[in-house]
């Protein structure tokens, strides 16, 4: 008995001394984190070519990160490095040629043009050239023919003057769907509007073409429309009538039908439903209405089967659905995150995903059983993590919110920590239960230096159905701000947080989440940081690049028909009352919410209070940030104001 008593004891110091070498995540790390972020599976199910993200060193170049190309053989279960010295973008077996195309610029090039390299190794050749960047491709069933779209030149009108002013939203450059043979002279096909993609019919007589109205954002958002096009008259033959954001759209195998997901009317917020319609056009049907979920992502390989990946709540879906919306079968993974999936007319799958230990890696599906094909990151074994899980609550009014919730390390329930609310934007997006953690999002880092790090899923949020999705139209900052508030009174009211130590950030519309919280609910929080976030309602309508999807899926009315009403939703309205340490940051360049809604919030909390608080642009950035040094900087800073404002750490 005595023997067994000292096995056990050693065993306990064993698991206690692994734990003590293992050490918290720190900015650097984040820095340096790799993650495969597309992979496609080929028609065999035999070979997976993926592209891994690289981050470049933050403390000798910023710049963005790298998109290296890899293939990984199923059958022996080997990765081979395809292209590391250039990013790839837009990976594609092409048809019948033993060989990988993407879209990327090698050695000097001024424009992004279609490269090939054999599955065999081998150098990448430039197979097709354009005078513009090619956005975007498809080949045809043998790949003889591949259609892509690319800009008009630029008609460049410049007078004699030593100096050129810029036109605000002037002299847009179109892009035109265009049809090539590798080697010879691209042909321009007929279309009008702005093309946005295309792809070919099995038959190779058609294209499917999505179409916007112009090249403004605004329209690519919210004015984009289906057409099928035919091949030998040159001429769009007939439309889809269907308004909204338009997202993933196939054909079915024998080119009758077309599947899409899209918004289920112009005030859908979300590109999330499952639409099926003829190609004679028309009306479409949209399939599984009532759906409690949103469709992510189509592959139509049988004629009475749709394969899916969707979100619920939380939870990554993957499934398939006939073309009449019966027969629904679908898997949830609710510790996993997918990203992208790619379904072989076999049935296996390849999928990129993350989970709340990894960022994303290249995982294969055979018969059901999910594998994990690559470790990008191996360190993270060394790594402390806090537990993460999902938790529900329910808000004022009785509504059922979901949310993320990471535990600091070493968690001990008898303890209250500190707090960060991390609030992601759109407000059309959500957090599923995968890798939280980011240069943005305090995640793990946080959890290491002792923080519990909430996410909250409030109304607005999507991946629980339209009806939830619509529950904060024409409410900016009412109903769906108080459910963070409800949520941080819940984890104060078990007695996980310390209600004196609670801190928020967020970019975008999480920025103004931070602005309003750390301003109307000012008590509440002791630290705020807002990343391009927005301050004041009624400027940002006229300052933003999206003008009419703010009114079409947000506002729901004009700000020209309610000043007050805007006004009184906008954090600058109770900033003279901030009594919430404010780190305001901001790309210099950003073209949706504009620098000067950081400007405006930092003005009247600086002229209003006696508040600190402090103003960062990153000049060459926009709405969020690209390049390494910038991205890592914003790292250091939340964390360290964090450190000083909502723990009480002096610097």
């Amino acid at each position: 008995m005595r023997i067994l008593t000292t096995f056990f004891f050693l065993l306990i110091l064993m698991a206690s001394s692994f734990a003590q070498d293992k050490r918290p995540m720190t900015p650097d790390d984040v820095a340096a984190m790799k993650a495969i972020s597309n992979a496609i599976l080929s028609d065999d199910g035999a070979t997976i070519a993926y592209a891994l993200r690289v981050q470049a060193d933050p403390k000798v170049e910023n710049k963005p990160a790298s998109s290296h190309l890899y293939v990984y053989d199923v059958a022996s279960g080997n990765s081979t490095a395809f292209l590391t010295r250039a990013s790839v973008y837009g990976l594609s077996f092409r048809p019948d040629h033993n060989s990988l195309t993407f879209r990327g610029r090698l050695d000097g090039d001024k424009t992004t043009g279609i490269y090939e390299i054999s599955l065999n190794g081998g150098e990448a050749t430039r197979l097709v050239d354009h005078a513009t960047s090619i956005q975007d491709y498809d080949w045809n069933s043998d790949g003889t023919k591949v259609v892509f779209v690319a800009t008009e030149p630029s008609d460049d009108k410049k007078s004699d003057l030593p100096y050129q002013p810029e036109i605000y939203e002037g002299d847009l450059n179109y892009s035109r769907p265009w049809i090539a043979s590798p080697g010879e002279k691209a042909q321009l096909l007929d279309v009008d509007g702005n093309t946005e993609g295309a792809i070919w019919s099995p038959d190779d007589s058609r294209l499917l073409m999505s179409v916007s109205t112009s090249p403004l954002v605004d329209d690519h958002y919210m004015r984009q429309q289906l057409h099928v096009y035919d091949v030998a008259r040159d001429a769009v033959i007939c439309s889809v009538d269907h308004e909204g954001k338009m997202g993933q759209y196939c054909w079915s195998p024998d080119g009758s039908e077309i599947a899409f997901i899209a918004g289920a009317d112009i005030n859908d917020p979300v590109a999330g439903r499952l639409f099926v319609v003829s190609t004679g056009g028309g009306k479409p049907t949209q399939v599984n209405k009532g759906y409690q979920g949103a469709y992510e992502g189509i592959e139509w390989l049988m004629d009475d089967k749709i394969n899916y990946l969707s979100s619920k709540g939380t939870a990554s879906v993957y499934g398939t659905i006939a073309p009449d919306g019966s027969g629904n079968s679908e898997t949830a993974l609710k510790t996993m995150s997918i990203a992208t999936n790619d379904v072989a007319p076999n049935g296996t799958m390849c999928m990129v995903a993350s989970s709340p230990e990894f960022p994303g890696e290249l995982f294969y599906s055979e018969n059901g059983k999910i594998k994990r094909l690559t470790v990008s990151n191996p360190w993270l074994d060394d790594i402390a993590m806090g537990d993460q899980e999902v938790i529900t609550y329910k808000a004022a009014d009785g509504l059922e919110v979901e949310g993320v919730l990471i535990y600091p390390v070493e968690y001990d329930s008898e303890k209250k920590y500190p707090l960060i609310v991390a609030v992601h934007g759109g407000p059309e997006a959500h957090l599923d239960n995968g890798w939280l953690t980011g240069y943005s999002y305090p995640g793990q880092v946080g959890a290491g230096k002792g923080y519990a790090i909430f996410y909250p899923n409030y109304r607005g949020s999507t991946g629980r159905g339209l009806e939830y999705t619509l529950t904060s139209q024409g409410d900016p900052a009412g109903k769906e701000f108080d459910d963070i508030v409800d949520g941080v009174d819940h984890l104060v009211e078990i007695g996980l947080a310390d209600e004196d130590k609670v801190g928020v950030t967020g970019g975008s519309y999480g920025g103004y989440a931070t602005a309003w919280l750390s301003s109307r609910y000012t008590d509440k929080f002791a630290g705020g940081v807002m990343f391009v976030g927005i301050s004041d309602k009624v400027s940002k309508w006229g300052t933003t690049d999206i003008p009419n999807e703010e009114y079409l899926v947000h506002a729901r009315k004009w700000v020209y028909e309610d000043y007050d009403f805007f006004l009184k939703r906008s954090p600058v309205y109770y900033a003279g009352q901030c009594k919430t340490p404010l780190l305001i940051m901001h790309g210099a360049e950003d073209p949706r919410v504009h620098p000067s809604q950081s400007m405006e919030m930092y003005r009247h909390v600086k002229s209003r209070t006696d508040t600190p608080v402090e103003l960062i642009f990153y000049p060459g950035e926009g709405h969020g940030n690209r390049n390494s040094t910038a991205r890592y900087d914003y790292n250091l800073r939340m964390l360290a104001w964090f450190d000083k404002y909502v723990k009480g750490e002096k610097s």
